[in-house]
């Protein structure tokens, strides 16, 4: 199935996450922060990323825009979970996420916006 990075500094919601994810088959690679989480998709791209709008050292806002702004994940779904309503000037249109979840959220509902995300995403281009 596929590859998910989730990035939250909160141990229990990634808990929570990843044995969602994983009893659908999925992977998951985790980070705690949005540097940790920039090396990582950097290293090995994910297929879908699920990031918190808070989080220390760099915010989910900026993650976005920094992923949509390199060449190896800019294609990459991005599902953002916030506890607040999102205004829309709030997220520029360099770093929008593909769609929003608000916490708390149902497991049900963050499962179905990953699977939603992932049947649309474009494939990816193999060069040999």
């Amino acid at each position: 199935m596929a590859k998910i990075l989730i990035i939250d500094d909160e141990p229990d919601v990634v808990r929570l996450l990843a044995k969602t994810l994983a009893v659908r088959g999925h992977t998951v690679v985790t980070a705690r922060d949005g540097a940790e989480a920039l090396r990582r998709a950097g290293d090995d791209v994910p297929d879908l990323i699920i990031v918190d709008r808070h989080l220390p050292k760099i915010d989910g806002n900026e993650v976005c825009r920094r992923l949509r702004l390199t060449p190896s994940t800019k294609a990459v779904p991005i599902l953002m979970m916030t506890a607040a309503e999102v205004a829309l000037e709030d997220v520029t249109a360099a770093g929008a996420p593909d769609a929003f979840v608000l916490r708390p959220f149902l497991r049900e509902i963050m499962a179905s916006n990953v699977e939603r995300l992932l049947a649309q995403r474009r494939p990816r281009r193999v060069t040999r």
